[in-house]
Order: C-alpha cells, then structure tokens, then sequence
C-alpha cells in the first residue's frame, strides 16, 4: 500500500492546492499592505532597522529553515541514517561560528550588503564589483537547491511526473515569489519569513507528536520499526553509510562538515538580516533566537527521517517522484491522511517561496547598490530601487532556468555546495577585513576570485556534475576531482589567496580608515 501511494498521486489535490493558495493570499495581502514602507533604498534594503531582535530571529528561522532542511534532511536520515544527520549538526553549529565572528562588527561597519563592510578600507570599485560577483553567484546556487525541492512537492502531490509539467510549475512559483520582492521589499519579505517560520516549526512539532504517538511515545519501537522497514537494516542506527564506505567517503564528510560550519558566516542573504535590527545588541539576540528556533527544528528532523523510514520505508521513497524529497510529504499523509499532508505541503512550499525570495532581494541589492550605484556610479532619487527590481527579474528568471535542470536532486546535498562556495568566495574576505590591518585591497580581491574560481572549477569537475548514476549528468563522466563537496580544498585556499595577495600586493591599507572601521567594528559609533 505505501509503495503504491508513493507512485500515484496521493491526497486531496483540491485541498492540497486550497491550503497552499490560502497562505498565498494571506501573505500577497501583507506584502501589499507594507509595500508604501519600501520606497526609499534604506526601506527596500534593510526595513528601516525597524525590526526587533526577536522578530529578527524568527525571520532568519524562516530564511534558514529551508526546503532543504525540511525535505532533504529528512529525506536523507531516511534513507542513509545517522549520516543524513550530520547536515542537521553542521547547520545547527554554524550559528556558534557565526556569532563569534561575524555577526557584532559586520552590523556594526556595513549598512546593506557584504561589500559595504569589506570595501570599507579598500578601493571601492573593485572590491564592491567582486562582493557582486560572489552575491550573485552564491546566491544564485542557493536558489538551485530551494527550487530543486518543488519539483518533489509537485511530483507527489498533483501527479505531475514529467518534467515539463513540473518545470511550468517551478514557473509560476517563481513567478509568485517575485511579486513579493517587487512589492514589499525587505518589509514585505520579513513579514512572510516571521509567518512561515512559525507555520514550520508548529508543522514539525505537530508531526513529530503524532508520529511519537503512533508508537506509544517510545522511541525504540520507532528505530526498531525504521530499522526494520529499511533496506540497510540496523546500519542506518549508526554512523557510516554514506561517509563510511572508504577513505574518500570519510574525506568528502570532513570537507561537507567545514563547509557547514564556516558557510553561514559567508551567506550572503543571512547576513543582510542583521541590518534590519537597529544596533548590535538586537543582532546578538537575533542570533540567539534563530539558534533556539533551529535546534527544536534539527532535532525534530531526525524524528521526520526516521519515522518515514519506519512508516513509509526507503524502497518507497526512493520511487516516489522527487525521491528522498519526498519523504516528509509521504510520511505526512500516512499519519494524518489528506489534511496533514495539504498542511505540510503548504509549509514546504511556502518555505520555497520565502527562501528564494529573500535570495532575490540579496541578489538584486548587490548588484544594484554594489556595481550600479558604488562602481557605475549611477545615482538618483529612486534609480537605485528601480534598478535592484530589474535584477530581481533577471535574477528570478535564472534561478526558474537552474531549478528546472537541478529538478531531482537532493536539495539538503546542494545547499552543501552553495555553503562551500560562500565559505570559500565571502568569510575569509570578511573575516580578514574586520580583524587583520594589513589587510589591502589585492588580497581582497585574491581571497574572493580565488575562492570563487577554485570552488566552481572543483564542483564542475566533480562527481556532482558527472561520472556517477547520481550525477546531474550521469551519461558523461569528465570529473577529476573525487569528493562531492570542495570546501576542503577551497576553503583553505582561499584564505591563503587572501594571505598572499596581501603580502605581494604593492597597495597597502589606510592606517586611518583601518582605525576607523575597528573603532566602528567594535563600539558601532556610527552605524
């Protein structure tokens, strides 16, 4: 019977559809409703600072509690076991890193994006144009991963298993979610985070409760009922599955590992957040609220992936469309029927929207207050927002292209990759920036291209692209590189980049203008 669910259609698409419209409308109407706050660039970019601390970290719940964490993560424990787990850890303690190093001085030395706070004591110009290049890069690769996942949802819910009806429908959600950059801005986008962060944790906390209660709230039925519903028997109980197999396994682990903890301090559209509370202090609780929201919600997907592996089992999810994607949605409805499923399947497509809009926004704001404004040097009394809605068109119709290709691929395992290319292209520039004097404009511009080029060069050539039946192209093998993940490599690199372009560079810092920024960094005295 739940193999058979898994290859049809399953549920109610009328109210499948019904719920998700609903929370469509619901936040088309608030996005409106704020979009006169969204006029000038200090409102579009950053809400005017107006948000608090709290409201600020349940929004980055929203923008960080993605489709890949609730359908990838889940997806893979119930596949893979323990080992999909490791990514619920690596994305729980990259906040850790994030508030010991980034989060205070960053809020306190910049004002919209990234390249404000590392061109602040190098040459504008080409500093600003490779902090651009980095966002819109990183950026675009996110989006990758989210829009990958509606493909799954799709799939599963309206019996869409072609690609092309699958791809129409990647369209009009992109399509939805441009409406809420276009029209609110950071106000509107920050509204509808707050609302689908708390729609998802309440989400996973309802299910993970009917799915204790079907085992009589014992945690051992439900691992013995997982172990023995999964192909890999008790294996999945223990470390090793997927990062075990060998010493190149055990190599790509470390290098996913470093780049899960070092990438959300390099995230472009995490860190733009931060200057939607008014001062430092509002940031540090921000942070201390979404670290408290996304452990209930990490630890809740270890129940998600092994109660779908215990009720659903792995050979059924495997087949279902969207594969380990759509574990949750499957799991959903053999607890709680239609209702629960149209429930989460709200939830997670309203994660989609949310995430990706906030992507756009970041996108957009780089490329318009970063290149248009600071390299063009292009200014004007609403030229600057005119202009980052314009990319926001580019950028959506770019992330609808790249969602249709990465359709089918574990979203948790491509956000992987883009934490790699955001540790690898943004952190070492960042954290050089705020703490090394020395520090000049050339190993700037060394630590971004160098992290950027070395981590793209070593996923084309890897075995993400080809060379393995899990490829996106599985017919051609050209890879060269052996680990899935390249932040091992790139990572370190980069900084090292950064480091010796610094010290071969004939430019060197303003000793003034570095004062300045620690002075800043430290107190916030004019931020």
């Amino acid at each position: 019977m739940i193999t058979d669910l898994a290859e049809t259609n399953i549920g109610n698409t009328g109210l499948n559809v019904s719920v998700f419209a609903i929370f469509v409308a619901i936040t088309l109407v608030i996005v409106y409703r704020v979009s006169h706050r969204s006029s000038t660039t200090f409102d579009y970019y950053a809400a005017g600072s107006r948000f608090t601390g709290r409201q600020n970290g349940l929004a980055l719940a929203g923008d960080y509690l993605s489709a890949a964490s609730f359908l990838g993560i889940a997806g893979a424990i119930a596949i893979n076991g323990y080992d999909g787990f490791l990514y619920s850890l690596g994305f729980l303690v990259t906040w850790f890193v994030a508030q010991l190093l980034v989060v205070e001085p960053l809020r306190n030395t910049g004002r919209f994006t990234i390249g404000d706070v590392i061109s602040y004591r190098a040459r504008q110009r080409p500093v600003r144009s490779a902090a651009a290049v980095s966002a819109l890069l990183i950026s675009l690769m996110y989006m990758l991963a989210q829009m990958a996942g509606i493909g799954a949802l799709i799939g599963v819910l309206l019996d869409l298993h072609s690609k092309q009806q699958q791809a129409v429908v990647i369209a009009v959600v992109g399509v939805i979610m441009l409406f809420y950059v276009l029209v609110g801005g950071m106000t509107g986008t920050t509204w509808v985070q707050m609302i689908k962060a708390s729609m998802m944790l309440f989400a996973v906390v309802l299910i993970v409760i009917f799915l204790f209660g079907k085992f009589g709230f014992n945690l051992s039925s439900l691992l013995d009922a997982a172990s023995s519903n999964n192909s890999l028997g008790d294996r999945i109980l223990g470390p090793g599955i997927q990062y075990g197999k060998n010493d190149t396994a055990k190599l790509d682990f470390i290098s996913l590992a470093l780049a899960l903890l070092l990438g959300a301090s390099g995230m472009p559209h995490f860190l733009m957040r931060f200057y939607t509370v008014p001062n430092a202090r509002e940031a540090r609780k921000s942070v201390v609220w979404v670290t408290s929201w996304a452990a209930i919600f990490y630890f809740g997907t270890l129940a998600l992936g092994y109660g779908a592996s215990a009720l659903v089992g792995s050979n059924a999810i495997r087949s279902a469309p969207g594969g380990e994607n759509s574990a949750v949605p499957l799991l959903a409805f053999h607890i709680g029927g239609t209702l629960l499923l149209a429930i989460i399947s709200a939830v997670a497509f309203a994660t989609i929207l949310a995430v990706i809009a906030a992507l756009t926004l970041t996108a957009s704001a780089s490329f318009a207050h970063d290149l248009y404004a600071r390299v063009f040097r292009k200014t004007g009394i609403g030229s600057e927002v005119r202009v980052a809605r314009t990319t926001a068109v580019v950028v959506s119709a770019l992330a609808i292209c790249g969602g249709i290709v990465a359709n089918g691929q574990n979203v948790a395992f491509l956000v992987g990759l883009a934490y790699a290319l955001a540790a690898s292209a943004n952190l070492p520039a960042i954290v050089l920036s705020l703490y090394w004097k020395r520090f000049s404009t050339t190993g700037t511009l060394c630590g971004i291209y160098g992290g950027l080029l070395s981590c793209l060069v070593l996923m084309v050539f890897s075995p993400v692209l080809s060379g393995s039946p899990t490829s996106i192209l599985p017919n051609v093998d050209f890879h060269w590189f052996p680990l899935n993940n390249p932040g091992i490599v790139s990572i370190p690199l980069s900084f090292a980049c950064a480091v010796i372009g610094t010290l071969i560079g004939r430019d060197r810092s303003d000793p003034a203008l570095q004062a300045e920024m620690e002075v800043r960094a430290l107190t916030g005295i004019g931020s």
